[in-house]
């Protein structure tokens, strides 16, 4: 494994071997396409092969057939469900992801620090850095940025593609108001660091990120932290349901991982439901339930921004 300031050499060099993969099935992806090929050329940067994939399961096979080359920088674009997929191939491997935010939350991007505007994308592409991050695993795989279960499970099933294509991440939100109302609390049973935690709530996350809904649900949260933050969103009752995602969309930014709503750990989460339930992962259904949830620490090469805090 080269250093980061190797890969960063490397990536900077006439010799670069670079690859773009976009889904241009996602939200932006097919309409911005041609616009993210102008910008990275007038970036001056240059890709030896070019993959529009407008078959969603078509991307791994891309993506395995592209690291056989051994590339030094694999530029994504798409949303979570996309980069999360390429973080799967590209975790613990010598090569650079870098990201343009396509999807309607970003959620992901936006524990990055990174702009969710493409030319401000474009821009990190040119002039960040290579920072190593966390990634978690579930299930026999690798995510990116969180796992849910209760609502966000029945939110991604039901969202209309075509409502988030003209409202975009407002889709969600009002996908979840109709959800709520129809959602039932389900028992959960969390251990962590050997201590057994017992609730009834409507919706569980488990974060390596710091982004739910596409908005901080912690200040200091980070995927960079070589932490879990495990916490819920409502208890039995809808309305304290409903008081909690309005805090979460106001407040979340200032809240701290030390407060008593989250636990943090940098070990294995069990997590099991009453009944059984799907779980959310990165956008994508899986499951079910029991699932035990970990971290890779430092297992990600991605491009950041200058000012993000590489630990």
């Amino acid at each position: 494994m080269r250093s980061k300031e190797d890969l960063e050499a490397a990536i900077r060099g006439e010799g670069c071997r670079a690859v773009l993969v976009v889904n241009t099935r996602s939200r932006r992806g097919r309409r911005l396409f041609a616009k993210s090929r102008r910008l990275l050329v007038e970036a001056g940067l240059s890709f030896g092969e070019v993959h529009p994939v407008s078959d969603p399961a078509r991307l791994p096979d891309v993506l395995r057939d592209v690291l056989s080359r051994d590339p030094d920088l694999v530029v994504v674009g798409g949303g979570d469900g996309t980069i999360a997929e390429a973080v799967s191939h590209l975790a613990q491997r010598d090569v650079v992801l870098g990201v343009l935010p396509l999807g309607t939350t970003n959620n992901f991007a936006r524990s990055l620090e990174l702009p969710v505007a493409l030319p401000g994308a474009v821009q990190v592409l040119r002039e960040g850095k290579v920072a190593d991050v966390d990634v978690g695993f579930v299930a026999g795989r690798v995510f990116a940025n969180m796992v849910s279960v209760g609502l966000s499970v029945d939110i991604a099933e039901r969202v209309p593609h075509g409502l988030k294509r003209v409202v975009g991440r407002a889709a969600y939100g009002l996908t979840g108001v109709y959800q709520m109302l129809r959602h039932r609390p389900f028992r959960v049973t969390v251990e962590v660091d050997g201590k057994t935690y017992e609730t009834v709530t409507h919706q569980l996350n488990v974060a390596n990120g710091s982004h739910h809904s596409g908005r901080r649900f912690a200040g200091d949260a980070s995927p960079d932290d070589r932490l879990l933050n495990v916490y819920r969103l409502g208890d039995r009752s809808r309305l304290r349901l409903a008081a909690d995602m309005l805090a979460h969309m106001l407040a979340g930014p200032r809240r701290r991982l030390a407060d008593d709503m989250f636990l943090n750990t940098s070990r294995e989460v069990r997590v099991t439901t009453d009944p059984p339930l799907k779980i959310d992962v990165d956008g994508e259904i899986d499951g079910p339930t029991p699932v035990t949830i970990g971290l890779l620490p430092n297992a990600l090469r991605v491009m950041v921004p200058q000012s993000f805090t590489d630990h």
